[in-house]
């Protein structure tokens, strides 16, 4: 599995608009953040989890020309604002795309997207297929062979999912996980998760407490993302960070 970070910013990108601190005016191109989303390429199948607002640009970035599937953690604008932009795919490759949604989800893109859902469909709206999926049932992709199991977090107080497919798992905006689904998560051998900063959030887990996740989990390698400007810069960072632990870039391409 190839795994690209398209994007591993928070909710306002890296940098946040108005902000002149030193992470926001850094020279670096490793300290430039689009909201999150990946791109999982298995065989010949092309998985994204969620379509942040930068879809479009993350999309022409990697030259990316097709699109299997697509899987949502949640509902939030900056997982699902980008929806619209799958429109190109299903007018070149000739496709309904298939999405993967909790029933909040669900609620969200019917709402946000109504036009693509109305009893009149006008020409050139997303041609969407939503299927639902539950914490802990397996589903499979597109009618092939690969199996992803939804696993539950809490978002603050919102019930998110994150994803297991074989030895890696994908989790962002968590604040929170149970025994029993830290349970499933473990035996992963590559594990992303969210580091949003160095103090204390209330929705999602800061850099302390992503650390002290890996360390129970014990992955053979782990990818921070979900990443604000208040963490720090990517360098400095970086050389903090235990061996096997690694900052998440834009456009950084993994074998998981």
């Amino acid at each position: 599995m190839k795994v690209t970070f398209l994007g591993t910013g928070t909710s306002g990108g890296v940098p946040i608009l108005c902000c002149d601190c030193a992470i926001c005016s850094s020279t670096n191109p490793l300290d430039k953040r689009l909201r999150t989303s990946v791109l999982l390429e298995i065989e010949n199948t092309n998985i994204i989890i969620d379509t942040s607002p930068d879809f479009r640009q993350q999309l022409l970035r990697q030259n990316t020309k097709k699109i299997d599937a697509i899987i949502f953690t949640h509902e939030h604008k900056d997982h699902v604002g980008g929806l619209d932009d799958i429109r190109p795919f299903n007018f070149f490759n000739n496709v309904t795309i298939p999405l993967y949604v909790s029933s909040n989800v669900d609620k969200a893109i019917r709402q946000e997207f109504h036009y693509a859902f109305g009893d009149t469909t006008y020409p050139g709206v997303p041609r969407l297929n939503l299927i639902h999926i539950e914490p802990s049932k397996p589903f499979f992709v597109a009618d092939t062979a690969i199996q992803v199991l939804p696993i539950h977090v809490m978002h603050g107080t919102l019930p998110i999912l994150a994803f297991r497919i074989k030895d890696f798992t994908y989790i962002t905006d968590a604040k929170y996980i149970t025994a029993e689904d830290k349970e499933k998560i473990k035996g992963t051998k590559t594990l992303v998760v969210n580091a949003l900063r160095k103090e204390e959030h209330f929705s999602h887990f800061n850099l302390e407490e992503a650390l002290a996740f890996i360390q129970e989990i014990k992955p053979e390698k782990a990818y921070l993302t979900h990443i604000g400007h208040q963490l720090g810069k990517h360098d400095e960072i970086s050389n903090i960070l235990p061996p096997n632990v690694f900052l998440a870039y834009d456009t950084l391409q993994i074998i998981a």
